[in-house]
């Protein structure tokens, strides 16, 4: 399999914003093309090359290794390939994706998968705010697609977020699922504060102790079904959710009954 491999020569001393980083662009390109694809640094208009060395030619698999932390819009709108990124990255990375697979072996910026339609983007570090979610004025945040983050997360995980799938390995920080359309967040470690606040549908799962807030309401405890579904398609990216009734039960809260009540957060208890 052929491999386009872009290596920063030096960290951006303001953001680069670089939305041409994706396989629907350069997969037909030769390596003199993708070279001079244009990237703005602040409010000058560059070369891609101004940044980036370039190996390989024509393929639809990008690998990018440097510390992008200050390079935005990576992935933006893909639909197909591969994109491999060895260290941290900026944010809207995979932003509106409709498919392929964004892997980072570091930490991401905020905005991961912002309003995506499909596609995986795994993250092996911490992600930030807004993950999945719906951009400023949006009425929609991510309607299809996968997001998995090993890490911490930041604020308004999946913001109005109409479909898909979000996990989130270590701790998330407040409004989870604020104003959620529907979907699924799971938070291995639990949340902050004021977790699915507004949500009108969708499920957030929490696997720790978690406060809920005094507009969801208690409805029992059980074992759902669905929950069994997830856990057995987790289970090829390592992800371990609980399902078992020998080992537990989710005590379900509906709500936010400050608007529709038709959302639901469900928090484990282990035996």
């Amino acid at each position: 399999m052929s491999t386009i491999t872009l290596t920063l020569k030096e960290s951006p001393s303001v953001p680069l914003e670089t939305e041409v980083i994706t396989p629907d662009t350069v997969a037909d390109l030769s390596r003199s093309e993708i070279a001079a694809l244009t990237v703005y640094h602040g409010k000058r208009v560059c070369r891609l090359d101004d940044f980036f060395d370039i190996d390989g030619e024509k393929s639809e698999h990008i690998e990018i290794h440097g510390d992008l932390h200050r390079v935005r819009m990576i992935g933006k709108g893909m639909s197909r390939g591969s994109l491999s990124i060895t260290g941290n990255v900026g944010m809207h990375l995979g932003a509106q994706m409709s498919g392929g697979t964004i892997t980072v072996n570091g930490n991401a910026s905020d905005w991961i998968g912002a309003e995506m339609t499909g596609g995986l983007i795994r993250i092996h570090g911490n992600g930030g705010g807004q993950i999945g979610a719906a951009y400023r004025g949006s009425l929609a945040g991510m309607r299809n697609g996968t997001i998995l983050v090993d890490g911490t997360a930041g604020l308004e995980v999946g913001m109005r977020m109409k479909r898909g799938t979000i996990v989130i390995g270590k701790t998330v920080r407040d409004f989870a699922g604020l104003q959620m359309k529907g979907g699924t967040i799971v938070m291995l470690s639990g949340a902050e504060i004021r977790t699915g606040a507004w949500m009108n549908r969708g499920t957030i799962i929490s696997c720790q102790p978690t406060q809920v807030m005094p507009t969801f309401a208690y409805s029992g405890a059980y074992n759902p079904t669905f929950v069994n579904v997830y856990a057995k398609h987790l289970t090829q990216y390592g992800i371990d959710l609980p399902y078992k009734v020998s080992a537990g039960t989710y005590s379900r809260y509906a709500g936010d009954m400050g608007v529709s009540g038709k959302g639901e957060l469900l928090v484990w208890n282990p035996v």
